[in-house]
């Protein structure tokens, strides 16, 4: 055999074997929250394999430091024969090879983070995000996988990626679709329907008050209502997974299917079921908006370090925007209903002194590292509220400028035509797109709105489409302090003092007990106590600060008792007709006619 032969085939088997990445996840202590898994790398030359654990799970922008419920780790060869390894960082396994094998990788996971949804084992159900359960090698992060489980034989098992060889059995073309597609395995209800030719699951594990009924028939005109943005689907599958439980609440995007997750008495009311729905409109959003479009500084994720973008409101406030668009045009909310959000989100941008500070860019980039609480609310805002406002300025201001004939939706279908993964976009990108639909250039318009923070006129803006933001002709006013407070059951202790208002300057601060205005005692109602004095008034206000009764000063301001809110304007003009049908989908409540053409 000449030299050349022999380079070739060192060459060739320092490559990675084209194989499955396999894992098998065992479950014989649920109640315990343990699980034990199983990893067998293809056969591989190098001198050693770096395996890890993500350190975050895609859709939540946090680090978990997730290599916490990791115990056990063990690494052996093909032959059985054990493989010598280090830890070399909270989240990463050094395996050293001697000669060219298979590696098998095994470890214990505590699996109790349900609220998280990360990873959760019960004796009823285990929730598995791969991104809590199964290590990856960047040597074999595009090669096909397998995952099998070992689980109760009266469990049922259920994911948007497809069965392998049995019911407790998936399979993925690659270690990055195994993370995006969770798997839901227990005791649960499962129910399917078809929409367009396209299959849908919806499976519910735990207990509640909801109607099945009704959820599989919203979810249908739900589901319908993806065409009137994106026109065409990416998936012939797609799995809804609910948790009806107690103590964790929120959801989850992903490629195929979302977790989404509520109280199980938080259905049956009409405000609590709009809650559920509005959710599964948000995540089915993400189908596009993330899973098949998202910014530069996400693609390809990185799951080991923060991914960085200033166009995270354009992922998560975006479509927090739409969710109500399509459940207004599928006919599952009404007309009042979606003010009733709107309000919402207008009356938490407006409490929150963080938006003269921070822009939805900065937000953005900052989502990593931003806090909540009485500093967070002060200086900062979040992608969700920011990114929805500056998407209904935007929306409002394309729709004005071209009489009803572009919108915001038209910039997400070009971002899905345009950058499909996996190409990415910039803020560059989007500006272009911008121009391109409207024709007109929208950089000024992007540093005023964008890079800094944003400023509305609602009552001008909303006007444009036929609504009106007012305070009811009932409403007085009422003194105020800008606080937010919590009894503790005995005193009323502030968690948030608005910056710069005059509780502020006064010397108020998070954390004080308040105990009385002007020798009057503040009970469990501060807004009781405040009805005894007058807008404007100067009063002394006592506190407790480490245990030490203090007062000071602090003028009260003028409030109402009743807020502003959304409605509809009583007689809207025909271009208000026009240009709030072209926005909502639906005609105007009050339009006396029915083709404002």
């Amino acid at each position: 055999m000449n030299k050349i032969t022999l380079s070739f085939l060192a060459a060739f088997a320092a490559l990675p074997a084209f194989a499955d990445v396999e894992y098998k996840l065992s479950i014989h202590e649920p109640a315990h929250h343990l699980g034990d898994v199983k990893v067998t790398f293809p056969k591989t030359a190098q001198a050693h394999l770096d395996v890890h654990l993500p350190d975050w799970r895609t859709g939540r922008y946090e680090i978990l430091d997730l290599a916490n419920g990791i115990r056990f780790f063990d690494a052996k060869s093909e032959n059985g024969e054990n493989l010598q390894w280090k830890k070399i960082d909270k989240n990463t396994w050094r395996v050293h090879l001697n000669e060219p094998t298979e590696v098998n990788i095994s470890y214990q996971v505590y699996a109790n983070q349900l609220g998280m949804r990360s990873r959760h084992i019960d004796d009823s159900h285990a929730f598995i995000d791969a991104s809590g359960f199964f290590m990856f090698s960047d040597s074999f992060r595009q090669e096909p996988v397998t995952v099998d489980l070992d689980v109760p034989k009266e469990w049922r098992s259920v994911s948007g990626m497809n069965f392998a060889d049995d019911k407790h059995s998936f399979k993925a073309d690659n270690y990055d679709i195994l993370l995006d597609s969770p798997i839901e395995t227990g005791i649960n209800d499962l129910y399917k329907f078809e929409v367009d030719g396209r299959k849908y699951e919806l499976v519910i594990w735990g207990e509640g008050n909801y109607d099945v009924g009704l959820m599989l028939s919203d979810l249908k005109k739900l589901v319908k209502t993806g065409s009137l943005i994106w026109h065409d689907y990416p998936y012939e599958r797609y799995v809804f997974m609910v948790h009806a439980t107690s103590g964790a609440r929120g959801a989850t995007e992903h490629l195929n299917s979302t977790i989404i997750q509520r109280h199980r008495d938080s259905f049956a009311k009409r405000d609590d079921y709009i809650g559920f729905i509005a959710t599964a409109a948000h995540e089915f959003i993400h189908t596009w908006n993330v899973k098949n479009y998202r910014p530069a500084g996400l693609v390809p994720y990185d799951y080991i370090a923060p991914n960085y973008s200033d166009l995270l409101w354009l992922s998560e406030g975006s479509t927090s925007y739409l969710e109500n668009y399509l459940l207004l045009s599928a006919g599952i909310t009404t007309n009042e209903e979606f003010y009733k959000d709107l309000n919402k989100t207008i009356s938490r941008h407006l409490k929150t002194p963080g938006r003269e500070v921070q822009s939805a860019a900065e937000t953005s980039f900052d989502k990593w590292i931003n806090a909540g609480g009485d500093h967070g609310r002060n200086f900062s805002t979040n992608i969700y509220s920011e990114g929805s406002l500056v998407s209904l300025a935007l929306d409002i201001d394309l729709l004005d400028k071209s009489e009803g004939k572009v919108s915001y939706r038209d910039v997400h279908s070009e971002l899905y035509k345009q950058f499909k993964l996996p190409k990415s976009f910039n803020s560059q990108d989007v500006q272009n797109i911008l121009k391109q639909i409207s024709g007109r250039d929208y950089s000024n318009w992007w540093k005023d709105n964008v890079e800094s923070p944003i400023s509305i006129d609602f009552d001008a803006l909303l006007a444009i489409v036929g609504l009106e933001y007012t305070r009811p002709d009932s409403s007085k006013a009422v003194a105020g302090l800008d606080v937010m407070a919590k009894s503790n059951g005995e005193l009323l202790i502030l968690n948030h003092v608005a910056r710069e208002s005059s509780a502020w300057q006064g010397g108020l601060t998070a954390g004080d007990k308040l105990v009385a205005l002007d020798g009057r005692q503040v009970r469990k109602s501060l807004k009781e106590t405040l009805a005894l004095f007058e807008p404007e008034q100067e009063v002394t206000a006592s506190f407790i600060r480490r245990h030490q009764l203090m007062t000071t000063k602090v003028k009260l301001t003028s409030d109402f008792d009743k807020p502003k809110k959304v409605k509809a304007v009583k007689a809207p003009t025909e271009r208000q007709a026009k240009l709030y049908k072209a926005w909502t989908g639906v005609e105007h409540p009050n339009a006396i006619y029915t083709n404002p053409q």
